[in-house]
């Protein structure tokens, strides 16, 4: 199979992760590249996310790389294995990578917790909402451009409606349920969007009030999401110059206290609730 051009971070993630344990062995690509009868080149690219490797391959490589965590190797058999072309790969070419990348990632998460300070959760935006939001950018988007973003975004919603629906929890600051992206109208039906969804199943909302004062970190939109293992977790930031990725354990770790610490400083679910109905009352 021909190398990839511009592999999905998931692909980069398979490769990182074996590159990984490849250096935590001691071992170097020509070792591993024996192992599979390949040139040392296929493995830098297969580390790099450019190029294919079968989940027999990988086991093979995994063996030898002296891991015995079983989950941990079937998760990546399991990615390794998925060719499947995601909802989100009919706008590859239309829309920025990273944003596809984004979709994929809440799609194959076991659990999500995102923290937001300016912006609601962009998987529990009204279309006017993320109208507002994305006509906002600078420099102006194009009408289009704009249309594609806020139909993408309503697209990833669909991870409540499949037969195993995400778990979610979602940490808002006050400050992002009362900025009024698209006025009071707009405003007032996305609040009231919200409390529908905070009754979902396995949806679960949280408001940090103003006044439980500083709040630790820069005020970034978080994304943390659990993979089938604790290894696999990663953490997404929203930065000017579109998401970033990272799932070093210590950036792990970070982001993990900062949620923490959301969870003890927010209102629980239902004065949650009740704190956004009064909102959205006032407006």
């Amino acid at each position: 199979m021909p190398p990839r051009k511009t592999p999905t971070e998931r692909q980069k993630r398979l490769g990182a992760e074996l590159r990984r344990m490849r250096m935590a062995a001691g071992l170097s690509t020509d070792y591993a590249a024996g192992l599979l009868g390949i040139d040392r080149t296929k493995i830098s690219n297969i580390e790099a996310g450019v190029r294919v490797i079968t989940p027999d391959r990988l086991r093979t490589l995994v063996c030898n790389y002296a891991c015995d965590d079983q989950a941990y190797m079937a998760a990546l058999e399991a990615m390794a294995a998925d060719r499947e072309r995601g909802w989100w790969e009919r706008y590859r070419g239309s829309l920025p990578a990273g944003l596809l990348d984004i979709a994929e990632l809440e799609w194959h998460a076991a659990r999500v917790r995102t923290s937001q300070v300016m912006h609601l959760p962009g998987l529990l935006q009204t279309e006017e909402y993320a109208r507002a939001i994305f006509g906002a950018v600078l420099p102006r988007l194009p009408r289009l451009e704009v249309e594609l973003r806020v139909a993408h975004r309503m697209e990833r919603q669909q991870i409540f409606e499949r037969d195993r629906p995400l778990e979610y929890v979602g940490y808002i600051h006050e400050a992002a349920l009362r900025m009024q992206f698209g006025g009071r109208k707009v405003t007032k039906d996305q609040l009231n969007y919200l409390l529908s969804a905070s009754e979902r199943e396995g949806t679960v909302l949280r408001v940090l009030p103003v006044e439980a004062g500083a709040l630790p970190g820069a005020g970034h939109a978080t994304l943390y999401a659990e993979g089938p293992v604790p290894q696999l977790d990663t953490v997404q930031l929203d930065q000017a110059h579109g998401p970033e990725f990272l799932f070093a354990e210590s950036q792990l770790a970070k982001c993990r206290a900062h949620l923490d610490w959301m969870d003890e400083a927010a209102l629980d679910p239902a004065r949650s609730q009740d704190f956004i109905r009064s909102i959205a009352r006032d407006l």
